[in-house]
């Protein structure tokens, strides 16, 4: 994988290779720069070695069999969660706040992330690993970075870790989710796209499907992600969704979402910051939004979907929401408590954004959570996990 020799506008990793410097294109959807450091590795590795490299931000690009890569991340997977024997941790250890055990989970997510990160995979211009007994990834990489990335001609260099979320991606897009709230089988399935978030958490669905419609002419769904929101309110007669989205990966999988349940003729997908033109889509008297319910720092693209920095987008939503509805008309808020039982943002900031915007609570409507998460008590967020509460809040103008 030598350099062709052509000036390439992306991030470029080097490693030495039989005495020649080598280089590809540095493949990393969080964004993370390439490694400074890579040696070559291959089946001889030891995996406490490996570890140790990867630790240091030493990365392995690897040379030998493919199965033997997989393996070695799954031996580096067990050491990144080995928990310190008996003596080796701090006498007398203060319990963290609920705040100060989610920040320590996410730098702890991380740092493994990182680690994991370090097992890097050769790439050919067409996506083709050239490893032995490498499986066929063309197909899923295409789909995540644009079927036109492999004409570039360019080699890259991308993570293992990152390799196997890309076919985990594809599979979730051809299989799909099933979504009772659309329908009888074969008609209620939505297929997320790489980088748009899976509408796994079925209850927040499930609310927008029974709280009482106040008009059936016009909705708008602000950040339509997989557009499944849109598609429930299209089957429940709403006879025009207006769905906005920033990303371009969530408006096409939105639109072809809709357009695979025959819903496109209903909805339109446009791409907005937040609300449509008032000029040319006016207001409405339904607005559904299902921001991101967690306020803080999102590490990689398809984290926006969970995190939402200084709670930006429900701010936005909710200060411009009264000026975006027809009068008597209804702004469906939902989100999840979890940031509060987190510590994160207090119920009475909440309502103080709300009050502050100039919208009422006309009503709410509440779901307990049915992931296994909830019921989990090894996670280290099990306690705010297990009283989180999701809701639909019903907002009006006075």
């Amino acid at each position: 994988m030598a350099d062709n020799g052509l000036m390439s506008t992306h991030p470029t990793i080097h490693w030495q290779e039989g005495g020649v410097e080598r280089s590809a294109r540095w493949r990393s959807e969080s964004g993370a720069p390439p490694p400074k450091r890579v040696v070559l590795a291959d089946d001889t590795v030891a995996a406490d070695a490996a570890y140790r490299l990867a630790c240091e931000g030493t990365a392995l690009l690897w040379r030998g069999d493919f199965h033997n890569a997989r393996q070695l991340l799954q031996a580096l997977a067990r050491r990144t969660e080995r928990k310190p024997r008996r003596g080796e941790g701090p006498a007398g250890k203060v319990v963290p706040s609920p705040s100060e055990a989610f920040h320590l989970h996410r730098q702890a997510q991380a740092q493994r992330a990182r680690v994991l990160g370090m097992v890097l995979m050769p790439l050919d211009a067409d996506f083709t690993v050239p490893l032995r007994r490498a499986p066929d990834f063309r197909t899923a990489c295409a789909e995540a970075w644009g079927a036109d990335a492999a004409a570039d001609g360019e080699a890259s260099v991308v993570s293992l870790r990152e390799l196997l979320g890309l076919v985990g991606a594809h599979e979730w897009r051809k299989k799909g989710v099933e979504i009772p709230a659309l329908g009888g089988p074969g008609h209620n399935r939505i297929h997320p796209h790489y980088g748009v978030f899976s509408p796994v958490r079925g209850e927040y669905v499930q609310l927008v499907a029974q709280a009482p419609l106040p008009s059936k002419e016009l909705a708008f769904d602000i950040g339509v992600g997989t557009g499944v929101l849109s598609a429930v309110l299209a089957r429940r007669g709403v006879k025009r969704v207006v769905a906005t989205d920033q990303d371009p990966r969530a408006l096409a999988c939105a639109r072809e979402n809709l357009q695979r349940l025959g819903l496109d003729g209903q909805v339109e997908v446009v791409q907005a910051n937040l609300f449509p033109s008032e000029a040319v889509h006016g207001r409405a008297p339904l607005i559904v939004c299902n921001p991101p319910w967690v306020p803080a720092r999102a590490n990689t693209p398809i984290e926006h979907a969970v995190y939402d920095p200084d709670s930006r987008m429900l701010r936005g939503f909710l200060d411009e929401l009264a000026g975006h509805l027809t009068p008597g008309g209804e702004g469906w808020l939902i989100l999840s408590d979890l940031a509060e039982h987190l510590g994160l943002r207090p119920r009475e900031q909440l309502l103080g954004w709300i009050e502050a915007a100039g919208l009422r609570v006309l009503g709410r409507m509440d779901v307990r959570p049915h992931h296994p998460k909830a019921a989990d008590a090894s996670d280290p967020l099990h306690a705010a996990r297990a009283a989180e509460v999701t809701s639909l809040w019903r907002l009006g103008a006075p």
